[in-house]
C-alpha cells in the first residue's frame, strides 16, 4: 500500500481546526500550507504569546507545536490548551530526540516528534485521515 497523499486527507466534512505554533517561519509556513491543502481550517502562530492568545480566543481539535519557541515550551501550550479543551489532540516536535521531552510529552498527552516532520506524518498522528475518512 502506497503513503497516503495530501489530497487522501480532503473531505466534505467540515474542516479540523488545528493550531500550529512555531518561531521558524519556513517551517510554520510550509505545515500551514500542508495542512490548507489538505482541506483543514489552520491557524499558524510564530511564537509562544500569539499561540497561546489563539488557545485563549478560539476552539481548536488540534494543537501542533515545536518544543523550543525562544524562551518558552512548547509543552506549556500543551498544558494550556488542555486546560481550555481535554479532547484536543496535541502534537510536539524537536530537533532532538530528547528521552525527557518525549517523557513530559507524553505525560501531557502530546505525541512527540522529531524534525524533519510531514504533514501527512502529523495527519496520521492527530487522526485526521481517519475521521475526514470514516464516511467513505
Amino acid at each position: 500500500m502506497s503513503e497516503p497523499t495530501l489530497s487522501d486527507y480532503r473531505s466534505a466534512a467540515p474542516p479540523w481546526k488545528v493550531l500550529v505554533v512555531d518561531d521558524d517561519a519556513v517551517l510554520l509556513d510550509a505545515v500551514r500550507r500542508g495542512f490548507e491543502q489538505a482541506g483543514v481550517d489552520v491557524t499558524a502562530c510564530e511564537g509562544f504569546e500569539e499561540g497561546r492568545r489563539a488557545l485563549r480566543s478560539r476552539h481548536f481539535d488540534a494543537l501542533i507545536t515545536d518544543v523550543r519557541l525562544g524562551a518558552f515550551n512548547g509543552l506549556q501550550l500543551a498544558v494550556i490548551a488542555r486546560s481550555n479543551n481535554p479532547d484536543i489532540r496535541v502534537v510536539v516536535f524537536s530537533g532532538f530526540d530528547d528521552p525527557v521531552l518525549r517523557s513530559e510529552a507524553e505525560h501531557a498527552g502530546a505525541s512527540y516528534v522529531t524534525k524533519p516532520v510531514q504533514v501527512a506524518q502529523l495527519m496520521n498522528l492527530l487522526g485526521i485521515r481517519s475521521a475526514l475518512n470514516s464516511d467513505r
